[in-house]
């Protein structure tokens, strides 16, 4: 028993699961990349994510993008970031949300507004500002002393 204790911590030391802001920012980039950035389309090398192929299921999709996207706003609250920046974020989610309720064609507004992204951009900004040593550069934490 205790082997898989010391494998289990081994394998935990690496995941983004914490309430520190490092952690909270490696798990929020992460989920942001997966909903807007996950696969480039050839030709046009534009990148799109699980939130555009989400608004082809008709009701479904427009559900799971929406929780998705709000959970980014829920850990952003966690942080402790200001009410007027969590409305913020909260109008971006219910604007994509919105533009994709439009059936089959939501796809299309969504490719453009990317509230993910943008909630993510409110977010880096409110952490460089007040917790820097939470920086990230090209994926990885960077430890200030």
């Amino acid at each position: 028993m205790p082997g898989y204790q010391q494998n289990f911590e081994a394998i935990a030391a690496h995941l983004p699961v914490g309430r520190d802001p490092a952690a909270v920012r490696k798990r929020l980039e992460a989920m942001e990349k997966l909903l807007e950035r996950m696969f480039v389309i050839p030709g046009i090398n534009r990148p799109i994510g699980l939130d555009v192929i989400l608004d082809f299921l008709p009701v479904a999709g427009d559900l799971i993008g929406t929780a998705l996207g709000a959970w980014i706003v829920w850990e952003a609250r966690n942080l402790g970031m200001p009410k007027w920046q969590i409305a913020r974020m909260a109008g971006n989610v219910g604007i994509d949300t919105l533009l994709g309720a439009i059936p089959w064609i939501g796809a299309i507004p969504d490719f453009f507004f990317r509230s993910n992204s943008r909630n993510m951009r409110i977010i880096r900004r409110w952490l460089d500002k007040h917790h820097p040593a939470s920086r990230t550069i090209e994926g990885e934490v960077v430890r200030r002393p």
